[in-house]
């Protein structure tokens, strides 16, 4: 057996017999506290390399991304690069510090490969997230190649007829130190944000991200994105689709978490016991794949898209871009796969 073959082994006995016993956030925040760690190490392996791809004006060292939701705070962003990443993208984060949603609020269902999140956009709030991007912008390290996309969404206890202004003020704070700049309207686990996914919600929203991303940073246009759910209709995401040509988006990710809990072959219940939340994983990836296609045939060839969602290993990213992905994302088959997980999916995207 190759070394590469038996680290992956070893890492999943390790998930399978110690992980599964530890608290999930709890072990979360202990993974990333050693992947922050040990960078200066794995700073120094040698990088898995692939083929670079030019979208939204950007070169991405590989098509490969970890996706927001892990590093909610940019404290780790070169140390996850250093792991094999092209691209990694920060938050959600929200115009004002919260807490999120009472503990536990994250799940696994190990059968399925799979997790159960409602963490409610826990983070340190755009003021705190921006002021640590500067810091690491005036470092000025040596560091991989590196695409930073960093998330935006809605603070909680802002209404609704306030969530334009709330998401202006993060777009202020934030866009002078992103490559990429991500609205997220489709956690299901802030009450209402998906109701912004709407196309006449939507778009007000867009417009006014885009003009104050414009005014924060005039001299480069930082690209927007927005990231919808997989739980849309066929419709409402050609309509989504529509609404990103019409006013000059620069791309869609597709998709975020579901709150779907079909064909599991977890528990029943298991799964009725956790409750509410999104699901993300291994069962997400069929629809996160249709809603691809679905996009690209409406989009045409140029609009950048990014796959998301039960992501597994190169195989699965592959189909992806197959699919009409320009770049794909990760997080899920990062926490199943470990630290080395990002390394051999870009070498099999290589051929490797």
């Amino acid at each position: 057996m190759e070394r590469r073959q038996r680290v992956a082994l070893m890492y999943d006995q390790l998930f399978d017999r110690v992980l599964t016993r530890v608290d999930p956030e709890r072990a979360h925040e202990v993974a990333f506290a050693a992947i922050r760690a040990g960078r200066p190490v794995t700073r120094r392996l040698p990088r898995a390399t692939g083929t670079s791809v030019e979208a939204m004006g950007l070169r991405f060292p590989h098509p490969l991304g970890l996706a927001a939701g892990f590093d909610k705070n940019a404290r780790g962003i070169d140390a996850l690069a250093a792991l094999g990443f092209g691209h990694v993208e920060v938050g959600t984060v929200t115009g004002e510090p919260q807490p999120g949603n009472p503990r536990p609020r994250l799940f696994r269902l190990p059968a399925d490969r799979a997790v159960v999140n409602r963490m409610g956009f826990n983070n340190e709030g755009a003021e705190t997230v921006a002021a640590r991007l500067a810091r690491r912008s005036a470092r000025r390290e040596a560091a991989p190649p590196l695409v930073l996309g960093v998330n935006i969404g809605k603070t909680k206890v802002v209404p609704e007829e306030h969530a334009v202004e709330d998401y202006r003020k993060s777009t202020g704070l934030l866009a002078p130190y992103a490559d990429y700049l991500v609205v997220n309207v489709s956690s299901p686990n802030t009450p209402g944000l998906r109701d912004l996914q709407a196309v006449e919600k939507l778009e007000p929203l867009l417009r006014a991200v885009r003009s104050r991303a414009d005014e924060a940073v005039p001299d480069r246009r930082v690209p927007l994105l927005v990231k919808i759910a997989p739980d849309l209709s066929d419709d409402d995401v050609l309509a989504v689709a529509d609404l990103a040509l019409a006013i000059g988006l620069d791309g869609i990710i597709a998709t975020n978490t579901t709150i779907s809990r079909e064909h599991l072959a977890s528990d029943r219940t298991r799964v009725e016991e956790i409750g509410a939340g999104g699901l993300s994983g291994a069962p997400l990836r069929s629809r996160a794949l249709e809603v691809t296609r679905l996009l690209r045939e409406r989009v045409g060839p140029d609009l950048t898209l990014i796959g998301v969602g039960g992501i597994s290993d190169a195989a699965d990213a592959r189909a992806r871009l197959a699919a009409g992905a320009t770049l794909v994302q990760a997080y899920t088959g990062f926490v199943y796969g470990g630290p080395r997980w990002p390394a051999r999916v870009v070498r099999g995207l290589a051929g490797g």
